[in-house]
């Protein structure tokens, strides 16, 4: 591999990291307090195309992210209002948010022909262009959209938060023992919608970045293409803690901004395997660390305040 085209693995690598890691530290808080959201890839769709079309007409990235957190919002409360008010099963109603948000953007996208034949406004790099001509660091770190360091500095917060806040002190407790928390006088219905949301506030900005941070297309058919479920296994590869979430995003990020580099130069892998490539390391590596993660105890399971 040339340095050219290692230098541009590495920024391709935190670039397509970035929606991961957003993506990513909504669903360690949703899963802490024991509520899997597994409609993050369908609400990460509904954000990608929100972003580009609210970015077309809009003509500013920036109201592109407010349209994308009010959206993330308003799902978050209709995943919660099913999973933990109606105490649905989270793994089916996921799978439906999943499926009613490809069939929903490929409709939707093929209402706008504007947006079809044109692109939106990407987001800009944060620091100013002279700075791209800096040998390794140009390319790699300077040149990188606001929303990339953004989603490194998340980690950080969110660890700060679940560990050292009252609040995320009682998402684990609640996520843990959900009876205790309520004995204690926490208030866990409301605990697990703020996680739910939260969660899918942090998916819909992660579509949003996944399309503004590039190309400013949006693709139908699956502009995701599969990046929530690889959430879903980061999530679980790193313990439910942020910061080893974020090492994961990047491992997995890493291996789909190689498949992309080794189409581009020719290799003689097939081009088929090189796609599943991201997913082969996500099955590897989540069958190597599951047994070794903390489950939190009532994971997945629905809360029943009847049972207190």
């Amino acid at each position: 591999m040339s340095s050219a085209l290692l230098i541009n693995w590495v920024q391709a690598t935190l670039t397509w990291s970035a929606p991961l890691i957003i993506c990513a530290m909504g669903e360690v808080f949703s899963e802490r307090a024991g509520v899997i959201n597994m409609g993050i890839e369908g609400i990460m769709l509904f954000g990608a195309l929100c972003g580009v079309s609210v970015c077309f007409y809009a003509n500013s990235p920036y109201i592109a992210i407010l349209a994308a957190i009010v959206l993330g919002a308003v799902l978050g409360v209709g995943v919660a209002f099913l999973t933990v008010s109606r105490r649905t099963n989270q793994v089916v109603t996921g799978l439906m948010v999943n499926m009613l948000a490809t069939g929903a953007t490929n409709l939707i996208f093929a209402l706008m022909p504007a947006i079809r034949h044109n692109r939106a406004q990407t987001f800009p790099a944060l620091f100013p262009s002279s700075t791209f001509k800096v040998p390794f660091f140009g390319d790699v770190f300077f040149s990188q959209p606001f929303s990339t360091w953004v989603a490194f500095a998340l980690p950080f917060i969110a660890a700060f938060i679940m560990y050292k806040t009252r609040w995320g002190l009682n998402v684990r407790a609640i996520g843990d023992n959900p009876k205790a928390g309520a004995t204690a006088g926490l208030s866990v219905i409301k605990i697990k919608y703020q996680a739910v949301i939260l969660s899918s506030i942090m998916a819909s900005l992660a579509g949003c970045v996944l399309t503004l941070a590039t190309s400013g297309y949006f693709a139908a058919g699956g502009m995701t293409n599969g990046r929530g479920f690889i959430v879903l296994a980061a999530v679980v590869v790193g313990g439910w803690d942020p910061l080893r979430t974020m090492l994961a995003c990047v491992l997995f990020g890493a291996a789909d901004a190689l498949q992309m580099r080794l189409q581009i130069t020719g290799s003689v892998i097939p081009t088929q395997f090189l796609q599943m490539l991201p997913y082969i390391i996500t099955v590897i590596v989540l069958t190597g660390m599951v047994k070794r993660s903390r489950v939190p105890k009532t994971w997945g399971a629905a809360y029943d305040p009847r049972e207190v």
